[in-house]
């Protein structure tokens, strides 16, 4: 009897200890060879209203279709830590809980296809940080919350067909390729499948990228139906989204005020960029790591226009490096990046300065970058002298342009040390600056330039002929690209070689001996060869044009010139052509007849009548009437 007892407690201890199955639901255990496997739960009772929760806790795989649930509730699968695959399909559900799928840790696949969810929480989706299926198709949603992107930045299959979308927001697009930056292709990035088709889509600028990718052959993004056609508006309806042409929908510009910037150590900068686009862009400034900028301001002062400025005070070393500004708007993103350095160093080809020290003169052209005044507080700008790492300072006094030949000559700035506390020092400082003012090179001048050199002209002054001089050029703005010429003051020019046509240039004199504040610099342009070929073509034209009309003309005169001496009349002929053939008229009779308008009649004459007619109207050329029988007067 004890062992009867022992063996009924054993089977019911056993009993206990096997998974239980729902009594609406069907329970598979998929064995393998090994003695491992995966349990399944079907669960599709139409009379079931709500979730199973007493289902295996080894379940991979949960089905509930066909049934007439309503709503997940929250935590409603939180003890099936091992569940991979949960559908929900073509059930009656109309509310999911934020917290429903709490605690899915390994899940791979949702399916909540046929239901009637309006509304999903999109947040809910990052319990699930291992899904890679999403499917959502034949419901009723009506739109996708912008807060829903990160969570599905690693679904590779998302389905949202049959829905009521009439857009998308514009940043969805952007977590993947092209618009997320990785180059398209198929061996470095995974394939992502969408499903948008059957719903009432707004084709405007809001899902422009979704166009622009229907229209790409080669692309990740694969949609399982390429043709979508818009809903709205009327314009566009029934159009496929590949032939969709979208009014107002430019993807912005973006354009820095520079690309490599030098400044101080203390000073004040300002960054600008500007942007255009449709609808008008927003700007926002990031550093190099990321992180973004706060001290800006940004204004549009018209539609599809936007700038802005950032401004660093004080800066530091922890400032320098890159900036970028990115213009965004629902087409698309467009940045440009500044590179900001620090000046206070030593160039290669400059010797060191000794904080405190009085300047001394340069060895080689122009390598040292000044220490600028933390009091002035100066707003710097990328300089254009060539040579130099210093920047331009717009504070509250500017150097005035010195016009020379035409062209605004540069300053090249030397370390600038002022001691503090020492008067007669720094009175011994400013009469050494006096006394080597005059000490320099001037009248810089630029003479006969063509498209690949220049002569430069100057005045010795106060410096020995035989005074080193170095001749420093390069393109305007160029720092890296500069040339050094070793010359003579005395010798007075120097030939540029070298230049490129059409292209600005800066000059600087730079006096080994000399104590001058400001080094003595100027630009110019060379000649622009295009332009003399153009000219030389519109000549040669005109030429062609021109040259057979002044010969003809010269022709034409020279024929009228000739004919008029080489061929003489003689006097037979000259004496036939002195006279006229002569009639005589005379008074017709009155008499009524057809033509009453003809009185006179013409008759021959002989030689005398002739004659006696030419000497009488050479006496009277006027015809007098007398009678009707009275004879006629005769006119020559």
């Amino acid at each position: 009897m004890h062992r009867l007892l022992c063996l009924h407690v054993f089977l019911c201890c056993l009993s206990m200890a096997l998974p239980f199955c729902p009594s609406q639901c069907t329970c598979v255990f998929h064995g393998r060879t090994d003695g491992t496997g995966t349990r399944s739960v079907l669960c599709n009772d139409p009379d079931m209203s709500d979730i199973p929760v007493n289902v295996p806790v080894d379940t991979v795989k949960l089905r509930v279709e066909r049934t007439a649930v309503r709503r997940i509730p929250t935590e409603a699968f939180y003890y099936l830590v091992e569940l991979r695959y949960l559908w929900i399909t073509y059930n009656s559900i109309t509310s999911v809980d934020t917290g429903s799928f709490y605690n899915l840790k390994v899940l791979h696949e949702l399916r909540l296809d046929g239901n009637m969810i309006s509304v999903f929480p999109w947040e809910s989706l990052k319990e699930m940080p291992k899904l890679r299926t999403l499917d959502l198709h034949n419901n009723r949603l009506t739109s996708v919350a912008p807060e829903a992107i990160p969570y599905l930045v690693n679904i590779t299959y998302l389905d949202l067909s049959s829905n009521k979308l009439t857009t998308l927001p514009s940043d969805l697009m952007d977590i993947w390729p092209p618009f997320n930056g990785v180059p398209i292709s198929s061996n470095a990035y995974q394939k992502v499948i969408l499903g948008l088709q059957d719903n009432p889509w707004l084709c405007d600028c809001k899902i422009s990228k979704l166009i622009e990718i229907s229209r790409m052959a080669d692309t990740p993004v694969i949609l399982t139906d390429l043709f979508l056609t818009c809903t709205a508006p009327e314009t566009l309806a029934g159009v496929l989204f590949q032939r969709a042409e979208l009014e107002n929908c430019v993807k912005p510009s973006v354009m820095a005020s520079a690309t490599k910037i030098t400044s101080t150590l203390g000073s004040n900068v300002l960054l600008r960029c500007d942007a255009s686009g449709s609808p008008t862009p927003t700007l926002y400034w990031t550093k190099s790591d990321g992180s973004p900028v706060n001290n800006t301001v940004q204004e549009s002062p018209g539609e599809g226009i936007n700038w802005s400025i950032m401004s660093l005070h004080g800066i530091e070393h922890k400032d320098a490096g890159d900036y970028s500004c990115t213009a965004k708007n629902v087409a698309g993103t467009a940045k440009a990046t500044i590179s900001l350095t620090l000046a206070g160093t030593i160039s290669t080809t400059a010797p060191s300065i000794r904080p405190g020290a009085e300047t001394e003169p340069t060895k080689q052209a122009t390598g040292i970058t000044p220490l600028a005044d933390n009091s002035k507080s100066p707003i710097t700008a990328p300089t254009a002298i060539p040579g130099s790492l210093t920047t331009l300072s717009v504070g509250p006094k500017s150097p005035k342009p010195v016009s020379g030949n035409g062209f605004q000559k540069g300053l090249l700035k030397e370390t600038k040390n002022q001691p503090g506390g020492d008067g007669r020092k720094f009175a011994a400082d400013e009469k050494s600056k006096k006394s080597g003012s005059s000490r320099s090179v001037k009248d810089l001048e630029i003479v006969e330039q063509t498209a690949d050199s220049a002569v430069l002209l100057w005045t010795a002054g106060g410096l020995l002929n035989d005074a080193a001089l170095t001749v420093v050029y390069s393109p305007y703005g160029e720092d890296d690209s500069k040339r050094t010429v070793e010359t003579k003051a005395g010798s007075g020019k120097v030939l540029l070689d070298g230049l490129s046509p059409g292209m600005r240039y800066s000059v600087c004199l730079v006096a080994k001996v000399s104590a001058a504040k400001k080094d003595p610099c100027i630009d110019f342009y060379t000649e622009d060869s295009e332009q003399n070929k153009l000219f030389f073509i519109i000549s040669g034209i005109a030429c062609i044009l021109v040259l057979p009309l002044i010969a003809l003309l010269v022709y034409k005169i020279l024929a009228l010139y000739c004919k008029g001496h080489n061929s003489p009349l003689d006097e037979n002929e000259l004496g036939r052509e002195s006279y006229v053939k002569f009639e005589t008229i005379s008074m017709k009779q009155r008499t009524f007849n057809s033509h009453p308008c003809e009185l006179w009649a013409r008759r021959p004459t002989n030689e005398s009548e002739r004659l006696l007619l030419c000497s009488r109207s050479s006496i009277d050329s006027q015809m007098t009437y007398k009678s009707d029988s009275s004879r006629s007067e005769y006119l020559c």
